[in-house]
């Protein structure tokens, strides 16, 4: 079963650019070593937060990801420019 590790946090409108691009290259990077990321959502929210839903082909494969997140020297960087953040993980019971 697939599982979802999601973050939501708040980034500053005039780092918002910043971030994407630094995002967008963790993304990558954590593909690259680390296949069962199938794909990852960013959600402006109406209060202005933001969730970032990545999605997992499994538990092992985030677990394995996430163990190997000090090599990522994206991850610092990327959420150095958020605040307030804060994760859960979640396992997929139902997708239509």
């Amino acid at each position: 079963m697939s599982v979802v590790r999601t973050h939501r946090y708040s980034v500053a409108g005039a780092d918002l650019e910043e971030f994407l691009a630094r995002r967008s290259s963790l993304i990558a990077t954590v593909r690259e070593g680390h296949p069962g990321l199938t794909h990852a959502t960013l959600v402006q929210l109406e209060d202005g937060t933001y969730t970032d839903t990545w999605h997992w082909e499994s538990a092992e494969q985030l677990g394995t990801a996430l163990a190997a997140l000090p090599t990522f020297s994206e991850a610092p960087l990327t959420m150095a420019l958020t605040k307030d953040n804060t994760t859960q993980t979640g396992q997929v019971i139902d997708e239509r």
